[in-house]
């Protein structure tokens, strides 16, 4: 669930991209990175850490050039240390730099071709660089001294055939221009901005809308599934589809957890999409009891805080702010370790103990995934005096892995896994459990744009619509426990 960004202008980019990056920064606060190209050379900069730490004056002032690419990481498996902070490089053919938001489900065995077939050499654990040589590879066959837009989408064409999984792509090839792609299922969101200024056209690739918000472009539409864009150096964009069709099935968590709420994708706005979960999870709350003791409904801050206030709406029940967020710290789902995530939900929430004392409290959230961060919460609204704790999730229970760019935990840390609703109710501690089902959250996405017709819902259904290869799952097993992850930085520090 990595953030990229790319910009062909008419004046320096760098300092669009960083902010750029900046509001895309939710996306992945693990790493980030900027590449820039002054038509002779190519300026990179990237490491650890947040945008705002990685950048300085002088870092800035080396990105020179009026076409650029930017990305924000979140660490998934095996993409977690220095070396795999984004975009990658690599000089044959032209020069190609690239940033990916995704995942692919073969690697492994790409890996090997890659290396045996196209005498190429991977240097780090990331799919990105191996996705960044498969691409260069692709080119580097057709034999041509400059690259064209045709072999360009021939390139992209052998991409999609060997590349299985979930990814968004936008890559600079020197001397020809920025591309931007999508898998064949549309997975992973990416959208065209326009912003028409004095001296031209200027376009905008993004993860998500709002980072067109914030310069200025104007929203044109999505890359579609399997689709190129090649936007060139003075403003020219071509587009060509590039695989064969497949199934649309855009990642439905994008829309429960992921986008910001002023985003919008596929036509679907997040914040609107997010009101109707809300919705329907009142009405299922009427349905199972319809003479519910509630007496207040309380977000657990921020991506619930639509779905609540909706619910609080419909069920003619008071919406209150239990809980004063700290601004600086970051997202617990995607902090590296179990460790950590512990340690920063007391330092992330405070409650306000004159909204929860002598009430029944309905606590709402986006979604739960190893259900510890819920038994936290759950707990300190006991101790700000909650007679009763009822907690509802705007998603269905989240019982199997994603594998397509967002590093949910190993199966055997889900606490949805092999359990009923009623264990995850004890487990967690609360009074009262109330999953999201799941056409009803196809639903309330779906209503946004009737013409989607299917959603990647992976980690509810445990289907996955690209396949998964033997073993697969059992390999990310190993990959993905918080033990592997712990065992990994050890090595790293030692």
């Amino acid at each position: 669930m990595c953030g990229i960004i790319g910009i062909v202008g008419r004046s320096e980019v760098a300092t669009a991209l960083y902010d750029g990056l900046t509001v895309l920064q939710h996306r992945g606060q693990d790493a980030a990175g900027i590449a820039t190209f002054d038509g002779q050379r190519l300026h990179l900069s990237k490491g650890n850490g947040l945008v705002r730490d990685v950048f300085d004056s002088a870092s800035m002032a080396r990105l020179r050039g009026q076409i650029g690419i930017g990305h924000c990481r979140y660490p998934t498996a095996g993409s977690e240390g220095a070396a795999e902070a984004q975009p990658f490089y690599v000089n044959s053919p032209f020069g190609i730099a690239l940033a990916h938001n995704g995942n692919l489900t073969n690697t492994r065995a790409l890996k090997r071709e890659v290396y045996a077939e196209d005498r190429r050499h991977i240097n780090t654990d990331s799919d990105s660089e191996v996705l960044l040589n498969v691409l260069a590879h692709e080119l580097q066959v057709q034999e041509r001294l400059r690259p064209e837009p045709e072999q360009l989408f021939k390139a992209v064409a052998g991409v999609h055939a060997r590349c299985v999984g979930g990814y968004a792509i936008v890559a600079l090839v020197l001397g020809c221009g920025m591309v931007g792609f999508r898998d064949p299922n549309g997975i992973r969101p990416l959208v065209i901005g326009r912003r028409e200024g004095a001296e031209g056209t200027e376009w905008a690739l993004a993860s998500e809308s709002v980072a067109l918000d914030i310069l200025g472009f104007r929203l044109e539409r999505d890359v579609a599934p399997g689709e190129a864009v090649l936007i060139t150096g003075d403003g020219q964009m071509l587009a060509r589809q590039c695989a064969q069709p497949a199934v649309h099935a855009p990642c439905i968590f994008e829309y429960v957890y992921l986008a910001r709420p002023d985003s919008m994708i596929e036509d679907v706005s997040v914040y609107k999409a997010r009101l109707r979960m809300g919705e329907r999870l009142a009405q299922k709350i009427r349905r199972l009891r319809p003479e519910h003791d509630i007496d207040v409904i309380i977000p657990i801050p921020d991506t619930s805080r639509s779905a609540a206030i909706a619910m609080g709406k419909l069920l003619g029940i008071e919406y209150r702010e239990g809980f004063v967020k700290n601004r600086y710290i970051g997202r617990t789902f995607i902090m590296p370790g179990q460790k950590e995530r512990v340690k920063s939900v007391r330092r992330k929430l405070n409650p306000m103990e004159l909204e929860f004392r002598n009430k029944v409290v309905l606590l709402v959230d986006d979604s739960i995934v190893r259900g510890t961060t819920s038994k936290q919460i759950v707990q300190m609204a006991r101790e700000a005096g909650a007679k009763k704790v009822y907690l509802a999730s705007a998603a269905p229970p989240v019982r199997y892995p994603n594998v397509y760019g967002i590093d949910m935990p190993a199966v055997s840390e889900l606490v949805a896994h092999g359990r009923s609703e009623a264990e995850i109710e004890a487990f967690i501690g609360c009074d009262w459990l109330i999953y999201q089902d799941l056409p009803d959250l196809i639903a309330a996405v779906q209503e946004g744009n009737p013409e989607l017709q299917h959603f990647d819902t992976s980690c509810f259904s445990g289907e996955y619509v690209t396949g998964l290869g033997e073993g697969y799952l059992q390999q990310l097993e190993l990959l993905r426990s918080d033990g592997a992850k712990e065992k990994r930085r050890d090595v790293v520090v030692a």
